[in-house]
């Protein structure tokens, strides 16, 4: 097969990977921002065992990779309950791939988003106390915005990690973007030993890192009136 017959084998197969890619992506990130939020505020609670609880699970979640974590939610219920609740088919193992990715992330961005609190002044607090506004209030009327801008260069890095971090799904046979390139060296839709195609997954991560690296920028611009 010559490579002009290959190429759009390859180029279809490559798509439909990247798709699975970017799905991944944005549940990762529909999830793990509002759960970060979350276990950022238990961390922060002033009730022990739930402060204890979110900052051992942020600690364990932290000091172990991504693919452990991928392997244990996918195979535990089912090698150790004997309970298979992921089924064996694709839309399983996406979700336990979105279930491992939401969990990890959402600890990282809690840290992101504990230091970005951090960072604001306790001074605003007390002069919000005087003006009569509630903890909430201060927190939603003056301080988020200020959090937010002190915590995109870093959750920047995070969501940069994560487009290439959705590669690691490959290990429980999750059909994304490499997982589609590789198939070609090994052997599918006829095509085998073919390198090239793993080249061009290169490509779809540095065009999608660049367009979220030139959305991030604009965001911190728009937020440099904070300086």
């Amino acid at each position: 097969m010559t490579f002009a017959e290959q190429f759009p084998i390859v180029f279809s197969a490559l798509n439909v990977g990247f798709l699975q890619t970017l799905k991944l992506f944005f549940v990762t990130l529909l999830g793990a921002l509002p759960l970060g939020l979350v276990i950022c505020a238990g961390s922060r609670s002033r009730l022990k065992n739930v402060s204890y609880f979110c900052r051992g699970l942020v600690w364990i979640i932290r000091g172990s990779p991504l693919m452990i974590q991928l392997l244990i939610i996918y195979y535990f219920p089912g090698l150790v309950l004997k309970n298979p609740i992921w089924g064996g088919g694709e839309s399983g193992r996406f979700a336990a791939a979105a279930v491992a990715f939401v969990i990890n992330y959402a600890c990282y961005f809690s840290e992101i988003f504990r230091g970005g609190i951090q960072s604001i002044s306790r001074g605003q607090d007390e002069a919000g106390l005087v003006l009569g506004l509630t903890r909430s209030q201060i927190f939603f009327r003056i301080k988020l915005l200020q959090m937010i801008k002190a915590i995109v260069p870093p959750m920047s890095n995070e969501v940069i990690t994560l487009v290439k971090d959705t590669s690691l799904a490959r290990i429980i046979a999750l059909q994304e973007l490499i997982w589609a390139g590789q198939a070609f060296l090994k052997g599918s839709q006829g095509i085998s030993g073919a390198i090239w195609p793993l080249f061009f997954t290169a490509v779809y991560y540095l065009v999608g890192n660049g367009l979220l690296t030139l959305l991030l920028g604009r965001l911190e611009k728009k937020l440099s009136f904070f300086r």
